[in-house]
């Protein structure tokens, strides 16, 4: 360790302590998640629902697209309703009206107020009250109650067919006519439906970290006919995370001001491109067609979006053709999602790949080349397997047995059957071995030589290679709140802070390489860097889960820890300006301006996308109101395409400039690529994501989610407006998109490498 112990014992320090945080409350999020009862009785003892039955059609919803089709607990997509929150509004609705009938007779809407509020009062009573019996595992509802679910039932039963009263309605869900035909699964997906608005309505006991009046969903969603309302907890520990995150930026801007090294002289860079002076190996060359790949997933991801976009307009159309029976909302968006997520991890392997034999001192380990021929093919197969059973699960083809292992998972961001998760899974494993074949041999060797950056970076890709894993923890019946669990692992520690971290630390591999930055100071910073990522990181996966069946803790936790992520991004444009800097530093450089650019427009959008927008949701109170709203895709398209999708183009461009030596950038191509991508981006959040987050979070907090939500809402002259008028921004953006693209096929397929000389090695291209 050297010079860099307390960096590497601090990093160690907090890998261990957020991992505890993290799998502590894990297993309270298994002791505590809301029963799902055995059995759901009326009060004569008639069985009404029974635990494999709401299984069931867990399993049922997740074969219609899950997440893709609406949202459960505010996860998911937007146009749809959130089922938990429709469910309950329209139940409450029922009971009322039907104790209205049976003690007034006539609609709840007719009676006075004085005789409206005893029954809100008799209505909120009922429904917060906990009827679960935990020693017989069984939940009794009332009989007005069993009435009001049964409205309910024969609702979404048609609202999921093909009945003709509902055409419209479907049409401004964004759903396909006959969504499920089965009568059986439509029911049994109804008592699903049922137990997630149940926990969000039923007060936790004392024993299962309740007693405090809230909720299994902590009063989640915002409904206030039963004085569902932030907890007192959850204002506490809103406040709490504006603090933490003030303190956490002035205690940086005071670290930065007294323990860093601002007086260090950069070194002088070498008259010529090292890596250019470097022979390509085998295994290099081969990445033109991952290269391709990417730029191909990328293509299909753009103009997905495209499409997805427009179904918001026209829920079962694209300009009067109606395309939903073949390719309805639910499938385009998994697929839009899935290939973005392809093509970014694609781009980081093929950087990874890349700088494998650099490490490795110029040369392939033997049969390296074949291993990335395997690897690309495997990936080509996990892609066009997981997209056709993406399909066939949506289609209503594939019988429902096989539907989770090959089809559609139901679970946003891991869509994929798990069959095809378990290849992406082996397939990042092998890319694991190929990258450490190169690198440990490297990092073994008794040279001498400062090898602390080298440790961080193959820390960072035994992480990627292994935490993927994580996401093969949870079942097709697992509950609800353990899946969400695991899947945010996935979601947002392995993507959000172990790619972060191998981004940071590779980028500061390549440029002390380069000779444009020193080794001490790439390595203190990665190693900083890494620290901060992880120290937010790592608890603060907990703020997506503050009202998905959890208890205060947790929300504690998600709340003091994700404030934390936010803060290295607050000096991120020093990132970009030395980014910036380094475009000067040598003629030689001129080569790398593009790949530069799309790394200070990651610092940029990692600033505004992840940081300004990340921490618009993650304050509790926030995310109370907003959660499920669009203020969640303004986020995810600024820190998904911004952050990881520019950090990926970067990559992409970094490597065909190496492995195609004679290719000049063209001017004309990359400016409008990049400008445009990025006016493209900036005209979707200003233009329609943000002005419609804005109109939602109004109706939240005024009327509650459902109304956010509601078929009534969202498809008012102005909101309709706003969403065609995304369209400019999502044209400029695919423009962008086209002129990238063009640039890294014509690359690939332009001028090869010279023969290289024989015996040149990294190490004396820097002489």
């Amino acid at each position: 360790m050297g010079n860099y112990r307390k960096l590497w014992f601090t990093l160690i320090g907090v890998m261990i302590v957020c991992f505890s945080l993290l799998g502590y409350y894990g297993v309270e999020v298994y002791r505590t998640a809301p029963p799902i009862p055995q059995k759901v009785q009326a009060e004569d003892g008639r069985v009404l629902y029974t635990q494999e039955g709401i299984l069931d059609g867990q399993t049922a919803w997740q074969s219609v697209g899950g997440m893709q089709l609406g949202s459960i607990w505010g996860h998911g997509a937007y146009q749809a309703p959130d089922w938990t929150a429709d469910w309950l509004h329209r139940e409450l609705l029922a009971w009322l009206d039907l104790a209205a009938q049976q003690q007034h007779g006539k609609p709840f809407d007719q009676l006075d107020a004085d005789a409206q509020a005893v029954l809100q009062a008799r209505l909120k009573k009922e429904y917060r009250a906990n009827t679960f019996d935990a020693a017989t595992g069984t939940m009794t509802v009332s009989k007005l109650r069993e009435q009001a679910i049964a409205r309910n039932v024969q609702y979404y039963s048609q609202l999921f067919s093909d009945a003709p009263e509902f055409q419209k309605t479907r049409e401004h869900y964004a759903m396909k006519e006959n969504t499920l035909p089965s009568v059986e699964r439509r029911a049994q997906m109804a008592g699903f439906f049922f137990w997630t608005a149940w926990a969000a309505a039923t007060e936790r006991p004392a024993e299962v970290g309740g007693g405090t009046g809230a909720t299994y969903t902590n009063n989640w969603p915002h409904e206030p006919l039963i004085d569902n309302r932030p907890t007192a907890e959850n204002m506490i520990w809103s406040v709490a995370s504006v603090v933490l995150l003030i303190a956490g930026v002035g205690f940086l801007v005071w670290a930065w001001a007294f323990l860093g090294k601002h007086d260090e002289e950069d070194p002088v860079p070498p008259q010529h491109d090292p890596l250019t002076r470097v022979p390509l190996t085998a295994s290099q060359r081969a990445l033109g067609k991952y290269l391709l790949l990417v730029v191909a997933l990328f293509t299909f991801q753009v103009m997905l979006g495209g499409f997805t976009a427009h179904y918001t307009v026209e829920g079962q159309k694209f300009y009067g053709i109606d395309v939903s029976q073949w390719f309805p909302y639910a499938l385009v968006r998994t697929w839009h999602i899935q290939s973005a997520l392809f093509w970014i991890a694609t781009g980081f392997l093929a950087a990874g790949l890349f700088l494998a034999p650099l490490i490795n001192g110029g040369k392939d380990p033997k049969f390296q080349k074949l291993g990335v021929d395997v690897l690309f093919w495997a990936l080509v197969v996990v892609v066009v397997g997981s997209f056709t059973g993406n399909y066939l699960a949506i289609a209503q083809i594939m019988p429902p047995e096989w539907n989770f292992w090959l089809g559609h998972q139901g679970y946003e961001y891991v869509d994929l059957g798990r069959l095809w998760q378990i290849g992406k899974f082996a397939g990042i494993a092998f890319w694991l071995v190929l990258m450490a074949r190169g690198v440990f041999p490297a990092l073994l060797a008794p040279n001498g030589q400062d090898k602390n950056l080298l440790a961080l970076l193959t820390f960072s890709i035994v992480a990627i290679g292994l935490f993927y894993g994580s996401g093969l923890f949870y079942g097709e019946r697992t509950h609800l709140s353990v899946m969400e669990y695991w899947r945010w692992w996935v979601v947002h520690l392995w993507v959000e802070g172990f790619f972060e971290v191998f981004a940071t630390t590779a980028l500061a591999f390549i440029f002390s390489t380069l000779g444009l930055v020193s080794y001490r100071m790439a390595t203190t910073a990665s190693l900083a860097s890494a620290s901060l990522f992880m120290l937010g990181g790592i608890p603060g996966t907990f703020h997506h889960l503050y009202f998905s069946g959890t208890t205060t803790p947790v929300m504690a936790v998600g709340a003091a820890f994700s404030a934390l992520e936010v803060v290295p991004l607050v000096v991120l444009g020093h990132e970009a300006w030395e980014h910036w800097r380094l475009k000067n530093k040598a003629p030689w450089m001129a080569n790398l301006k593009w790949p530069l650019m799309c790394f200070i427009a990651v610092a940029f959008w990692n600033m505004l996308g992840a940081g300004v927008f990340g921490f618009l949701i993650n304050p509790p109170v926030a995310l109370y109101y907003i959660q499920g709203l669009n203020t969640t895709p303004m986020h995810a398209h600024a820190a998904l395409f911004g952050v990881y999708g520019f950090l990926a183009l970067g990559f992409t461009l970094l490597v065909l400039r190496y492995i195609r030596p004679q290719l000049v950038f063209s001017e004309r191509l990359m400016k409008t690529g990049f400008w445009w991508l990025n006016a493209g981006l900036v005209l979707m959040i200003a233009t329609s994501l943000l002005p419609i987050a804005v109109m939602q979070f109004h109706a939240s907090f005024t009327h509650g989610l459902w109304y956010a939500r509601s078929e009534e809402f969202m498809q008012q002259p102005l909101l309709q407006q706003l969403r065609w008028v995304r369209t400019f921004g999502d044209l400029v953006f695919i423009v962008g998109a086209l002129a990238v693209v063009w640039q890294v096929v014509s690359g690939v397929f332009g001028a090869r490498a010279p023969a290289a000389p024989t015996g040149a090695t990294l190490a004396g291209a820097r002489r």
